[in-house]
């Protein structure tokens, strides 16, 4: 037997005395309180009680510690309970027989509710089985595409780069080299999207905090995404004196740059995405809204889930994006808002929990 058996023994085995020390409890304790009020209710509504624990502790506890309450609270009700109280004789026929069909009910009472549990979960379990393998049936669906168009694109236009370098003028050469750069910024998103989603599953992920001058990242983020809005417009306006705030940057970001890339992907050519900022009581509040069709209304509590995406769309992305959003937000203990803005287009606004300072820390701080 290894050694990492041994711990797992051990839990369990302090999780079933803990099972028999409530089931044992929860019986001594129901048995107790009819103990002085039998006289006026009958020791025949106790049975139905004490069963009615049974089944409950049947419903969350193991087999064996259900048992074992079943049987002693057979054995409390003849004793305190059935005529003559305070032993274990039994004086009449009809008592012997409905003590006898208590004993027998509380017993398969008891196995009959373990087994629906245990049914139960092994069908929650191929629930969950099945789910997960449609989740990743999706993904790889949409990664054969997702990867493989910007990785063509690239392929296609160094190709034509490299075979005829002499034929192409300065403006074609140009178009060829900003394809790449957005084909690369592409492919590099979902590949991000994928490391930041087994970030999230994880379960581990906690924000590390430093003061972050919210204005530049947004600056850093627009950068990042100027060839991808070569046909929209991107409007910033930061505010003056804006405070810093204490944020793990690593995740704001990508967050971001994952609302901005939707945007622009979504969006007609010739639309304008505006980039707001602004602030409460120790909280950084940044918006994001498009002149684009909008969600439409019923589908906006959809958006947010793994691998959605809304029907009758252009092809596009896999549907990681906005989940990592909402989980990376959630991570600062904050909420991301989505609505939207009339007379079209859509808005999603962040609110983030932080710290802030109007004076930026030295590095000697």
């Amino acid at each position: 037997m290894s050694a990492m058996t041994y711990p797992l023994l051990g839990k369990r085995r302090g999780n079933l005395v803990l099972q028999f020390l409530i089931s044992f409890g929860l019986v001594l304790l129901v048995a107790l309180s009819f103990y002085f009020s039998v006289d006026l209710i009958g020791y025949k509504i106790v049975a139905l009680v004490l069963l009615m624990v049974v089944s409950l502790l049947a419903m969350v506890f193991d087999i064996v510690p259900v048992l074992s309450a079943a049987v002693l609270s057979a054995v409390l009700w003849n004793y305190l309970f059935i005529p003559p109280v305070h032993n274990f004789t039994i004086d009449t026929p009809e008592d012997l027989l409905l003590f006898m069909m208590y004993f027998v009910v509380a017993l398969v009472n008891a196995v009959l509710t373990s087994k629906i549990r245990k049914a139960e979960a092994k069908v929650r379990e191929r629930d969950e089985r099945a789910a997960s393998i449609r989740l990743y049936n999706t993904l790889l669906n949409s990664l054969s595409h997702e990867l493989r168009t910007p990785i063509s694109t690239i392929i296609g236009a160094v190709d034509t780069l490299k075979e005829s370098p002499s034929k192409l003028t300065a403006e074609q050469r140009t178009d060829l080299l900003t394809e790449i750069d957005i084909a690369g910024t592409r492919l590099n998103g979902q590949v991000e999207n994928l490391l930041n989603m087994s970030r999230l599953e994880s379960g581990f992920l906690q924000p590390k905090l430093d003061w972050c001058d919210i204005s530049e990242m947004i600056h850093t983020v627009i950068a990042a995404n100027k060839s991808a809005a070569h046909a929209h417009t991107l409007l910033f306006s930061p505010p003056e004196d804006f405070p810093i705030f204490k944020i793990d940057r690593g995740l704001i970001e990508p967050a971001l740059q994952n609302l901005i890339q939707n945007a622009l992907m979504y969006t007609p050519a010739g639309t304008t995405v505006r980039i707001g900022l602004s602030h409460s009581a120790h909280t950084c509040i940044i918006e994001i809204s498009d002149d684009g069709p909008g969600f439409p209304p019923e589908k906006l509590s959809q958006v947010f889930d793994k691998f959605y995406r809304l029907p009758n769309m252009p092809t596009g992305g896999t549907g990681l994006g906005l989940s990592i959003v909402k989980g990376f937000v959630e991570a600062h203990k904050g909420h991301v808002r989505l609505e939207n803005v009339k007379p079209h287009g859509a808005k999603f606004t962040l609110l983030i929990p932080a710290e802030s300072s109007l004076l930026k820390p030295t590095e000697d701080e």
